[in-house]
């Protein structure tokens, strides 16, 4: 079920459950003005991180889609820094999104969204990635980190 739909529709979701968390349940107000600003940091961060992979993506002729059969191994760019730089940066948007709006409930979508891309996405794209490419998978694998 979940994987008919792309990583992408699943970070709107989340942006929409963080600003409306934030609304609904603001449990405490964690970070005042103008300190909420650094938020922006995380969140440009996050959506260069993910421009830049989906660029190496396409410089090397494979798929940006989830369980579609990968062409090629991409370990240079961000996928220097971590194997799956796009949902690290999708990570890094809903925190930046926290910080800016300064309580503590959106946290709880990021933990949340965190969890959800590692049982549903990452699971699975790294075990087909195993097979696709053995050893230079393992090496990769042994060399990145799975976050950061």
């Amino acid at each position: 079920m979940f994987r008919n739909i792309l990583p992408p529709t699943y970070l709107v979701v989340a942006i929409i459950l963080t600003v409306l968390i934030h609304f609904v349940l603001p449990i405490k107000v964690l970070i005042g003005m103008p300190w909420r600003l650094i938020g922006l940091i995380p969140l440009v961060l996050g959506g260069v991180m993910n421009l830049s992979a989906d660029s190496s993506f396409k410089r090397s002729g494979t798929t940006v889609k989830p369980f579609e059969r990968s062409t090629t191994l991409v370990t240079g760019g961000v996928f220097r820094i971590s194997r799956h730089p796009m949902y690290l940066g999708f990570i890094l948007i809903i925190l930046g999104i926290a910080i800016l709006l300064g309580s503590i409930s959106p946290y709880l979508v990021a933990i949340l969204f965190a969890i959800f891309l590692e049982l549903v996405f990452i699971r699975e794209e790294e075990r087909m990635l195993k097979l696709q490419f053995g050893n230079e998978w393992e090496k990769y694998s042994a060399r990145v980190r799975k976050w950061i």
